[in-house]
């Protein structure tokens, strides 16, 4: 046994399976032998059996023994042995003596085994051994004319020509065994190979080691596995990959036809390794990053890990609205300090009436958000939308605030309500930008209901075609060459269902080719006309952002301005 624990398995598996052959060939050989020499002895009995039973039925013969007349009888015997090549045809009287035998010396003697069944009227074939060795014989009685037993009639075959028609039958069974034992072992050949090519070599042990390992590293790592094999079947899934894609996909199913989200059913139907993408699944944003899977040239499929970014893309979008807040803060310091510093010479020289104008120009001058800032009395969204601005007017475009807008509350969700705001107003920028209308603008309309905030946002843009109006919310949707895009409106969508409410496309505005954002905004006219969105605007995006305000401040207090109370 220690011998055989350093054979590899599927030289041990080729081995005993030789043996078995030969075993099931040996023995299936050994049976057939012994049948077959069953066979062929009974075959000579029989046929000793029918040649003595012709004898005994001649008339003649049986009324030469029943006279005794020993030439009659020995003539005729020899003339029958001699026909049928038998080794000898012994015709007795009723008393066991010979009248016939091949050995005439042998004539007038008892037989040398027992005839007395024979001369009961029994018939009797059995191999015996006699005066000429072994035979297979047989021995039928002699009737009278009136059926009284006067005699015997036995016939016998040599065994030596049994022997020998036996050695010419097993010769023949023996090239068959041969033939049977190499297609077993050339059997047993393949079959082994064909073992180790589906183990890739691998030994019992080492499989049982790597399974184990595989369950261990499968449910005890914090990431998300996934596995598909080269035909693109789901092989492996374990609980953390379920956890974060909401379903546990099904083992053998085709990653092609699952509903899992774009990117992921992507990188497991690619057969090319990706870094570090980005995918939503439900309320979870995912880093994945696939592997191709190959082993001694053997292409195993592909592994995709996954890793939870949701907490953490929280916090970069929190970072991001902090770095533009303070960015539009450090303009502003900047601004008041050259309006002080212009105020303050105009004062040190001595023009104290140019001062006076000075100050009633800045008082008068208009914001850059427009007339609305104060209807959108939350600090925190009114210096957000500042420094959106600020961006804005860095890339051409005018980012104002619809008249219309009131939001007398504070807002309870900021990270919810700047990542839907902050993502539709930067793909409204893209589009303005990239528009054929100019100026280049995007209007913002803020209405407050309550503890809901409705948001529309409206660009000069060229519009959405009607053809991609039912993929802008997709997953990975873009209409931008360069990568890394197209999480946009799919974040801002899933960051608005968490609060209970939603984004949608309002309007395509005017149709046109070319769109070059992540998915530009639009609303149907009826919608942008109520939301502040002038004529000959591109596209409009409508947000609902219930629980997002606080509701104990009263929807109402500004004239003109009227607020739904339902």
């Amino acid at each position: 046994m220690r011998r055989l624990a350093h054979i590899r398995f599927a030289r041990q598996i080729l081995l005993f399976q030789i043996c078995v052959v030969l075993l099931v060939v040996g023995v299936g050989f050994t049976l057939v032998g012994w049948l077959m020499d069953r066979q062929l002895t009974d075959q000579y009995e029989r046929r000793a059996l029918a040649v003595a039973h012709a004898v005994a039925a001649d008339p003649d013969i049986a009324e030469a023994v029943a006279a005794g007349d020993v030439p009659v009888v020995s003539t005729d015997a020899e003339r029958v042995r001699r026909a049928t090549g038998a080794l000898f045809v012994v015709v007795t009287d009723a008393r066991g003596i010979r009248l016939a035998h091949p050995n005439p010396a042998e004539i007038g003697r008892h037989v040398s085994t027992d005839p007395s069944e024979a001369l009961a009227g029994h018939d009797v074939v059995d191999v015996q051994r006699g005066t000429l060795g072994w035979s297979a014989r047989g021995k039928v009685p002699v009737f009278d004319a009136k059926h009284r037993v006067v005699g015997e009639v036995s016939v016998g075959f040599a065994a030596d020509d049994v022997r020998a028609n036996w050695l010419r039958v097993l010769a023949d069974a023996a090239l068959f065994a041969g033939g049977a034992l190499l297609l077993g072992v050339a059997g047993s050949a393949l079959l082994s190979r064909r073992l180790k090519s589906q183990t890739l070599g691998l030994e019992p042990r080492e499989l049982a080691e790597l399974v184990q390992e595989r369950e261990a590293v499968l449910h005890g790592v914090g990431e998300g596995v996934v596995a598909a094999d080269a035909a693109g079947r789901i092989t492996v899934c374990n609980d953390e990959a379920a956890r974060l894609l909401g379903s546990r996909p099904p083992i053998g199913a085709r990653a092609a036809g699952l509903d899992l989200p774009i990117r992921v059913r992507a990188a497991l139907s690619r057969r090319t390794d990706q870094e570090r993408m980005m995918a939503i699944a439900g309320d979870r944003v995912l880093v994945a990053t696939s592997r191709q899977v190959r082993r001694d040239g053997h292409d195993l499929g592909t592994v995709l890990t996954l890793r939870d970014r949701t907490d953490i893309e929280t916090l970069t979008r929190e970072l991001d609205t902090v770095r533009s807040l303070s960015g539009a803060v450090r303009a502003q310091r900047h601004e008041f300090a050259n309006r002080l510093h212009t105020l303050a010479g105009l004062l040190q020289t001595g023009h104290h009436a140019e001062a006076v104008e000075y100050l009633h120009a800045l008082q008068d001058a208009p914001t850059e958000l427009g007339p609305a800032p104060d209807g959108v009395r939350d600090p925190y969204l009114h210096a957000f939308l500042s420094a959106k601005a600020a961006e804005a007017a860095e890339a051409g475009v005018r980012l104002r605030v619809a008249d219309v807008s009131w939001v007398p509350g504070r807002v309870t969700a900021p990270v919810a309500v700047t990542t839907v705001v902050g993502n539709l107003v930067d793909n409204a920028i893209r589009a303005a930008r990239l528009g054929t209308r100019q100026p280049a603008y995007v209007e913002i309309t803020l209405l407050a209901d309550g503890d809901a905030l409705h948001v529309s946002v409206a660009d000069s843009g060229d519009g959405v075609p009607a053809t991609l109006r039912t993929q802008v919310f997709a997953e990975g949707f873009t209409t931008r060459i360069s990568a890394g895009h197209g999480l946009g409106l799919c974040l801002a969508r899933q960051a608005a269902r968490t609060l209970g409410g939603d984004v949608r496309l309002a309007d395509a505005g005017t149709v046109a080719s070319g769109v070059g954002a992540d998915g530009p905004a639009g609303t149907d006219e009826a919608g942008s006309a109520e939301l502040g969105a002038g004529a000959g605007h591109g596209a409009v995006f409508v947000a609902q952002l219930p629980a997002s305000l606080d509701a104990a401040v009263p929807p109402a207090g500004r004239a003109g301005v009227l607020v739904d109370e339902r």
